[in-house]
């Protein structure tokens, strides 16, 4: 059994309009899964999609209240880091920049060891006016397709990381 992500109570799946989750089974350590999902900014370096992250304040990597910006889909979001414990726990709370209507998002990542590498569970929800437009009404399905694609090219790149090397 995989273990969960810890919900605030306001971004519960059983409370929110939009839920989605995701998992794969990884080749490789979580250790190198993690590297890639606190190297924010080089995400675009395996999902090309997420090619306009910016850490706010400097730091090389995400860590525990981290902020950053990134525009996904076309919308700017402002992001902080709420849960951070290497190699097993990454969460972080979204807001679309400029939307008045209080919409948030809340996005966690479990890492599990397994035998021959790791289990990687991506868990979102979203609520608020602006979320059940956007992905409710206008787009059905997106967040999960989005995410899907997101952990299969994850897998794809911690894997030819963790490929042992030609002599």
């Amino acid at each position: 059994m995989y273990d969960k992500v810890n919900w605030p109570e306001r971004y519960d799946p059983k409370t929110s309009a939009i839920y989605a989750l995701n998992d794969i089974d990884v080749k490789a350590p979580p250790e190198v899964v993690w590297k890639l999902l606190v190297d924010a900014e080089n995400w675009s370096s395996y999902f090309p999609p997420e090619d306009q992250v910016k850490i706010l304040g400097g730091e090389p990597e995400l860590a525990l209240g981290t902020q950053y910006r990134r525009v996904t889909v076309g919308f700017p979001m402002s992001l902080r880091v709420t849960e951070h414990e290497p190699f097993s726990r990454l969460s972080w709370e979204t807001f679309v920049d400029g939307d008045e209507t209080g919409s948030g998002a809340y996005h966690g990542w479990v890492i599990t060891p397994t035998d021959d590498g790791c289990h990687v569970l991506s868990e979102e929800t979203q609520q608020g006016p602006f979320f059940l437009e956007e992905l409710g009404r206008k787009n059905p399905g997106a967040l999960y397709r989005y995410h899907q694609d997101w952990v299969e090219r994850l897998a794809h790149a911690a894997e030819a990381e963790a490929a042992p090397r030609p002599a």
